[in-house]
């Protein structure tokens, strides 16, 4: 990782950039997209040929695409809660035991958070709390697995008082579900599951088919089609984010330890190549302490290759003067995860405006976010937590405002309300309001 000194150059360090199109268009995306459609085209105009096909023709596109995509018959996609018990065999119980103490963690944070509703019936008005009725769910499969993220998107859902949820995942090569998403499936309780991935997934859910049920909303991280086709299909349903590769920024003073930064800086950069690993530091000592134990660290990791990458494109290590103008960097670059390894660490919360999640002191490693802690791992990445939140109970909740006025209330605001339609031009308006004092329907 390069040192670099100064609030100027860490914000010119820090400054983000729309993905470009030359990243769009990396040599690996564009073969297999003229693979699978036998021409030259776009990520843009691919997936909108396969959420168009989709919305048409429904379970016939998305077997298609799924024979094309992923090499699999999507003609069985479906499977029921009792399906999923024929998995949990496959799985160790120390696995199964700590997704159990992972959900527990979730559901606790969650249920602490739910708003409430409420009333003045003093005043006239109040709120009440619905949550939508079906959610999507997308989980990447590939290499990876990631039964953490169904316990982080599905559980904050039924706790929010969900009805159905829908999971979408590709399956693997053998054609089988993944045994630890099914466990995660169970335990939070979802509906149902269909071996679909990829922007077929979205379209079918955000559309529906034959086998798919229509959802309201659509979560779940995923590769550049996936996050493609959530941004066509928003507005016809809703989404948590685009999300992008992850990030992490680390502040640290001259009492942290650089292996424990170091540590946490490559839990980062091992996800994957685009993966951002930022050290903001008051310690001159401590950067160069990190940047010397870099690759002592590195060389023992099983995923060194994709980690040193990922530190030697995206990491950075910036030395500033206070933790004020840490945290105003910190603030400008709005990382999804903000770790603070200070002395004090409370007393800095208070300026912190812009972060997906904050980790606090030693003992509070993101990691232990990515499963544990209780909040959900899906936080606002790529510069949105400027103005998104984590994956919570309330992305999951309509907030309904109620009205409810008697005579002596509309007495009162009648006149106000006939005025300002006036003004707009609204005569209809006006009289809807005024000819309340007109009548007594007591």
């Amino acid at each position: 990782m390069k040192i670099i000194y100064g609030v100027s150059e860490g914000r010119k360090a820090l400054s983000r950039h729309l993905l470009s199109d030359d990243q769009n268009m990396a040599p690996e995306i564009m073969d297999s997209i003229k693979r699978i459609f036998g021409e030259n085209l776009t990520v843009e105009e691919a997936v909108r040929k396969i959420v168009s096909e989709v919305s048409r023709l429904g379970d016939q596109a998305v077997n298609e695409y799924s024979m094309r995509i992923d090499g699999s018959d999507a003609a069985n996609i479906a499977i029921n809660r009792d399906d999923m018990d024929q998995y949990l065999s496959e799985i160790p119980q120390e696995t199964l035991d700590a997704m159990t103490r992972s959900a527990k963690r979730v559901r606790e944070f969650n249920a602490s958070s739910l708003p409430r509703p409420w009333v003045d019936l003093e005043r006239g008005f109040g709120e009440i709390i619905v949550p939508i009725e079906r959610l999507g769910i997308y989980i990447p499969g590939g290499s990876g697995s990631y039964p953490s993220t169904v316990l982080m998107t599905a559980i904050p859902a039924r706790v929010a008082g969900v009805k159905e949820i829908f999971l979408c995942t590709p399956p693997r090569t053998d054609g089988r579900l993944n045994p630890l998403v099914a466990a995660a499936a169970m335990m939070a309780d979802v509906t149902k599951i269909f071996t679909i991935g990829g922007a077929q997934a979205i379209a079918a859910m955000a559309y529906g088919t034959e086998s798919v049920p229509k959802v309201d909303m659509i979560c779940g991280p995923g590769n550049i089609f996936v996050t493609t086709a959530k941004r066509m299909v928003f507005g016809e349903v809703n989404i948590d984010g685009l999300e992008g590769p992850t990030e992490t920024l680390l502040i640290a003073d001259e009492t942290a330890n650089p292996s424990l930064c170091c540590a946490d800086l490559l839990a980062q950069a091992e996800h994957d190549l685009l993966a951002t690993p930022i050290l903001i530091t008051t310690s001159k000592d401590v950067a160069e302490s990190v940047q010397l134990e870099l690759p002592v660290q590195l060389s023992r990791l099983s995923r060194k290759n994709v980690a040193s990458i990922s530190v030697e494109r995206q990491g950075v290590i910036v030395v500033v003067d206070s933790i004020e103008e840490a945290l105003g960097l910190a603030n400008y670059y709005a990382p999804e995860h903000l770790c603070l390894m200070i002395k004090e660490p409370w007393l800095s919360i208070g300026k912190v405006r812009n972060a997906g999640g904050i980790f606090l002191g030693n003992y509070t490693p993101e990691v232990i976010g990515d499963y544990i802690a209780g909040p959900s791992h899906v936080m606002p990445t790529g510069g949105s937590a400027r103005f998104a939140s984590y994956l919570g109970v309330e992305q999951f909740l309509k907030r309904v405002p109620v009205v409810s006025l008697d005579r002596d209330m509309i007495k009162e605001f009648s006149p106000t309300a006939a005025i300002l339609a006036r003004a707009e031009g609204f005569d209809a308006h006006a009289r809807a309001a005024e000819i309340r004092l007109e009548i007594n329907v007591d």
